[in-house]
């Protein structure tokens, strides 16, 4: 299987309006790329401009610029997170996306450019060019770590004056929306516990530059489980009614849904079949030696 058909299960099962090609410019004047972000201020400041009006037209309000900033890097890290742990999840490949890779378009489309990956051993496509082949699934899962953390650092910077947030805190959101994307995976293909699993494989503590782990736990009743997030993606401000299950500022034990997309993010609401990936059980006893 591909790194396209990885992508092609992605888009069905997370309802993605997803796109894959090959490289070049973005698609017409309202589409951007992660690099241009963070190199091109002005790119920049549209992206934040569009996310606050199309934030304020479904809310009814304008949002303070930190915040419509908040909530347009929360949904660029759920959406760069699954590109990347996504075919990880699927395949075990982990595909080094660079910014440039990425492409944002109208709607919360996305484009994404195939790249070179890294994958294990026995995997069909480890003598390809384009395979950086590593020695075993601990070894995979720091490259998944590190792929994202460098695709994401160039935006971090250029989006520091836009946010009120320290490093640690953009650290620790990048990492709940890469646990999260697992999380949503999960119960996308209909197994929840399994993508609980998987992200705790990924994050089972801090691991640096993220400074937590999953730490999933079971809802009193027993029934699904939950997390608290390392910070607030300030959803609330948008909606003071709904704040996320996920959120620091509900007690400890309350219910959640799985993690919850940012907006304009459709709901994860068409399994597919179950793919064949390392069974829970599996996963739980490897997460002690990670």
């Amino acid at each position: 299987m591909s790194l396209d058909e990885a992508y092609r299960q992605l888009a069905e099962a997370c309802e993605l309006d997803l796109t894959v090609g090959a490289p070049g410019p973005a698609d017409g004047p309202d589409w951007v790329d992660g690099g241009r972000l963070a190199r091109d201020p002005a790119a920049l400041r549209a992206w934040l401009d569009d996310e606050a009006d199309r934030i304020g037209a479904a809310c009814g309000k304008r949002l303070p610029g930190h915040v419509a900033a908040s909530r347009a890097l929360h949904g660029y890290l759920w959406s760069v997170g699954l590109l990347i742990s996504g075919p990880w999840y699927l395949q075990r490949r982990v595909p080094r996306l660079r910014p440039e890779d990425v492409r944002l378009g109208p709607g919360g489309a996305l484009h994404v450019v195939p790249a070179p990956f890294a994958c294990l051993p026995a995997d069909p496509a480890a003598g390809r060019p384009e395979a950086t082949v590593l020695d075993g699934e601990r070894e995979l899962r720091a490259e998944l770590r590190r792929a994202v953390a460098d695709h994401v650092a160039p935006l971090f910077a250029a989006l520091r004056p836009h946010l009120r947030r320290g490093e640690r805190a953009l650290w620790g959101m990048a990492g709940d929306d890469l646990i999260g994307g697992l999380w949503d995976l999960g119960a996308a293909l209909g197994d929840e516990e399994h993508g609980a699993a998987l992200a705790t494989l990924v994050l089972p503590g801090p691991r640096a530059p993220f400074p937590g782990g999953a730490d999933f736990r079971r809802l009193p009743d027993g029934e699904g489980l939950t997390r608290t997030r390392a910070g607030c993606c300030l959803y609330y401000v948008v909606d003071p009614d709904d704040i996320c299950g996920t959120c620091p500022r509900r007690r400890a034990g309350a219910a959640a849904a799985p993690a919850g997309q940012p907006i304009g993010m459709p709901g994860l609401t068409s399994p597919l079949p179950p793919v064949t990936v390392l069974s829970a059980a599996t996963v739980t006893g490897q997460a002690a030696a990670s």
